[in-house]
Formats: structure tokens, sequence, C-alpha cells
């Protein structure tokens, strides 16, 4: 059996499969399905320093190849999480990651101070499309990444990945910015800026008008800039971004991710982290390859 163990930034995963933010929750639907332990580490929904309601909907519409979604990052705030479902989520072995998300640069440090070190490694989103002030304001200005991240790191209790946002002119510019700023590894892509109309009524089918685009649509964008990125960086890169197959993965790893995270797949099947998980598995049986680590960058340019 290939090595399938992964380390991101000093926390070894036993497998390179996670979770994408937002697509999981706190994993007890899909607990149902498949034991939590069977992951690498588990991306956790946004958590913010207080609840929030998110957006009203309509908040999900369908599209070829993908969804547009403005949930607008939902979620019953740090202190309950911690109170509620960290408990139960210990109770498997893996890796936890809490996606820290705000309004102000002050909302982020604050929800590192309350989680302290209560889970293995923060993803601070600071490239979500569906708020009307942080999220996404962060993450297209290097100047800003690289101050938010200095501001959460020098509270972090664990190491720090930075979610990148795709809608920019350049990701290199990006994650050198967040690389500056103290980051442990990098994550990318989030969404892509979208929007969907009905004909018939003229009217944007989200209430929020535009949102973010995830799916098999955005995958030859990911892949793309995860390779200009792992050309830029040292950081440990989580790509994501369309991966339903193992196949994708894959090309992820090559293209020069250590590890993939999983979303709108398993919207559609629940089932989506363990088969790519094992298509990752039978990849490195097929080819010969003892230790997963060895294929990423390995892509080999024209």
């Amino acid at each position: 059996m290939a090595n399938m163990k992964v380390n991101i930034a000093g926390v070894e995963w036993k497998n390179p499969v996670t979770t994408g933010s937002g697509t999981f929750g706190f994993g007890r639907e899909y607990n149902e399905y498949f034991s939590l332990s069977e992951l690498g580490a588990v991306c956790l929904k946004a958590l913010s320093a207080v609840p929030r309601m998110g957006n009203p909907s309509p908040r999900i519409a369908e599209t070829p190849k993908g969804i547009l979604n403005s949930v607008g990052l939902q979620n019953p705030g740090a202190e309950a999480f911690l109170e509620k479902e960290l408990p139960w989520l210990r109770q498997f072995d893996t890796k936890l990651i809490a996606n820290l998300c705000g309004s102000t640069m002050d909302d982020y440090v604050a929800v590192a101070e309350i989680l302290g070190d209560q889970v293995d490694m923060f993803e601070l989103n600071i490239s979500c499309p569906n708020v009307k002030e942080g999220g996404m304001a962060f993450g297209t200005n290097a100047r800003m990444i690289e101050e938010i991240t200095q501001k959460v790191k020098a509270v972090s209790k664990v190491p720090l990945i930075v979610k990148l946002s795709p809608n920019v002119t350049d990701i290199t510019e990006m994650a050198r910015a967040a690389e500056a700023g103290g980051a442990d590894a990098l994550s990318l892509i989030n969404t892509l800026f979208g929007m969907k109309i009905d004909v018939k009524t003229r009217r944007p089918v989200l209430y929020n008008n535009m949102g973010g685009l995830s799916g098999p649509a955005v995958k030859p964008v990911a892949v793309r800039m995860v390779y200009q990125v792992r050309q830029a960086v040292k950081l440990p890169i989580i790509g994501m971004g369309g991966i339903t197959t193992g196949e994708d993965a894959i090309e992820f790893m090559l293209a020069g991710a250590n590890a993939v995270a999983v979303g709108t797949a398993g919207i559609v099947d629940p089932y989506a982290w363990i088969r790519v998980r094992n298509g990752i598995e039978a990849y490195l049986e097929e080819n010969h390859i003892q230790d997963v680590n060895d294929i990423v960058g390995t892509v080999e340019m024209h």
C-alpha cells in the first residue's frame, strides 16, 4: 500500500483529502454515510465571533456544471460551536480546520482568540464573495492580505491557512502577500464571482443578485492558479475547485497541491470524499508510486 499521509504546516493528515468549507456543515449529516475518521481533515463551515444569519433566500442556483451560492456565511458563532459541535467532532480521528470569517480585521482576530487551540488548524476566509463587507474585500488587495494575515497569525495558537480568492488579476501576488504576512499554508481557489438571470422575471435568481460559482465549471481555472502559486511560494497548498474524482485530485497534486478539498461534489454524492480518496490510492497503485507526496508538482510543462 502506498503512503497516503501528508504533512500540512506541521500537521499530519492520514490522507490528502479534506472538505471544502461551507459544503460539509459540521459533518453530522455526512456521518450517516461514512465516518469522518476516513478523511485526512474536516474543514468546517465558516465561524465568526458572533452568530450570523447569512443572506435571504433564494441563495443557491444551479448552473451548467456548477452551482452559484450566496449563503453569506450563516453560522452559530464560535462559542456555540465550541459548546455544541466540537465535543461531537472530537470523537473522530481526523484533523479539524476552523474556517474563520468576519467583517473587520478585529472580527477575524476575535474568532481566532475564542477558538484558541481547540481545533488543529485555522483557514482564514478572506475570499468569500457573498458578504457585503470583509470576505472578498480583503482577499483582492495584496496589502490587506498581508496585514490581516499578520494580525491573525499573531494570536493564532495553531497553523494558519490563508484561503485565496480567484477574483483577482494576479493570484501569485496574493499568495506572496499571504506568505509575507506569515501564513503557514494556502488554500485555493474559493468561488468565482458569478450571476444567473431568470429571463421570465428579468431578475437575478439569487436574492443577493450575485454569488460564488463552484463545481466542475471552475476546475481548469483552479488547476491553473494552483500551478502558478506553486511556482511563486514555498508554502503547502490545499487545492480545490470542481474536484469530483480521484483523477481530478491527482491533476491538482501534479500542478503543485499537497492536499485537496472536495466541496460541491458532495452535494450530488455524499460519498464523493471517499471516492476521491480511493481514486488517489488507486492511481498510486496503478502507477507503482509508493508515496502520494512524490507526485506533488511533477507536471512536465511543454
